[in-house]
C-alpha cells in the first residue's frame, strides 16, 4: 500500500476576506482531496465554496470505489444543491465556486480527479508536471484556438472570466478523468486556486518541488514566493499537496536541478 503525505494552505492575501476553501482526508485505504474558490452573490463567494467543499468531501468520504462516474454525478449533485438554494435569484446576485478534486485508492495505486473552473490540479512525476488540468475559462478557449499565445493570456483582461462554475444557471459539466490513472512511489499532486498558480510557470512549480524534503515544505516555498512577490492586489490564494512515498529522493536522484528562483517563471502560462 503507498503512503501518503497530504499538507493545505489557505491565505487571504490582499483581499479582506477569504473566498477560498479546502479540505482533505484519510478513510481507510483512500485519501481524498478538495479545493474551491468562491465569487458573487450578496451572502460572498465563501459561502458558495463552503458549500462545494463540504459536499464533495463527503462524497468522497463515503466512496469504496469511485469511478468517473461516480465523481462526474457527485459535482453535478453539488451544482444542483447550490441552485436549488439560488431559486429566484438573478445572475447577479448568485454565487459560485470552481472547483477541483483527487481521489486516490493506496491499495490499486490509482488516483481520479475532477474539475469545474479555473482551480487547478498539477501532477508530477520524477520532479516533473506531466498533467495540468484544463481551465473553464474564455481565455483558455482562446490560448487552445491558437488565436492567443500563453504569455498573451497572462495579462489578458478577460483572464478570470470562466465559462463554467458550481451555482451557475442551468447544467455543469465538470471535466473529469476518463479512466484511473494509475500512480507510483514519487509521484505528486498540487491542487490550487488561481491566486496561487497564477504566479508559477510549470518549472518554478518543479523547482519549489526539487528544492523540498515534504509537501510541507513544498507548500512552504512557494507560500514565500507569493508573499515576496508582495502584489497589491493579490487574490486569496490556496493549495493541496499531496506526496506519494517520498517523491523528493526520487528528484534528487536525478540530478535535473540547480539553484532556480522559485518565481522565476512567475506569469507563464503552464
Amino acid at each position: 500500500m503507498l503512503q501518503v503525505e497530504i499538507a493545505a494552505r489557505s491565505e487571504v492575501g490582499g483581499r479582506s476576506r477569504n473566498e477560498d476553501d479546502l479540505r482533505h482526508g484519510v478513510s481507510g485505504p483512500f485519501c481524498y482531496a478538495v479545493l474551491a474558490d468562491g465569487a458573487g452573490g450578496h451572502r460572498g463567494g465563501n459561502v458558495a465554496s463552503d458549500m462545494v467543499v463540504r459536499m464533495t468531501a463527503l462524497g468522497l468520504q463515503s466512496a469504496t470505489q469511485a469511478t468517473p462516474e461516480y465523481l462526474t454525478q457527485l459535482v453535478c449533485d453539488t451544482h444542483a444543491a447550490i441552485n436549488e438554494q439560488q431559486q429566484g435569484k438573478r445572475s447577479a446576485e448568485r454565487m459560485h465556486a470552481t472547483l477541483v478534486a483527487l481521489w486516490i485508492d493506496t491499495r490499486r495505486e490509482e488516483a481520479l480527479w475532477t474539475h469545474v473552473g479555473d482551480s487547478r490540479l498539477y501532477m508530477l512525476r520524477h520532479g516533473r508536471v506531466c498533467h495540468v488540468t484544463r481551465d473553464d475559462s474564455v481565455v483558455q478557449r482562446m490560448v487552445d484556438a491558437g488565436y492567443l499565445t500563453p504569455e498573451e493570456a497572462v495579462g489578458h483582461p478577460h483572464k478570470n472570466q470562466l465559462l463554467s462554475a458550481m451555482g451557475t444557471e442551468g447544467p455543469v459539466e465538470p471535466s473529469t478523468l476518463e479512466t484511473h490513472m494509475p500512480i507510483e512511489d514519487g509521484d505528486a499532486f498540487l491542487l490550487c486556486s488561481d491566486g496561487w498558480w497564477d504566479l508559477f510557470s510549470k518549472r518554478a512549480i518543479e523547482a519549489a518541488f526539487a528544492a523540498a524534503d515534504s509537501a510541507e515544505d513544498w507548500l512552504d516555498r512557494m507560500g514565500e514566493a507569493i508573499r515576496a512577490a508582495a502584489r497589491p492586489k493579490q487574490d486569496n490564494y490556496s493549495a493541496v499537496a499531496v506526496w506519494i512515498g517520498d517523491p523528493s529522493e526520487t528528484t534528487r536522484m536525478s540530478g535535473l536541478w540547480d539553484d532556480d528562483t522559485l518565481a522565476g517563471g512567475a506569469g507563464k502560462s503552464p
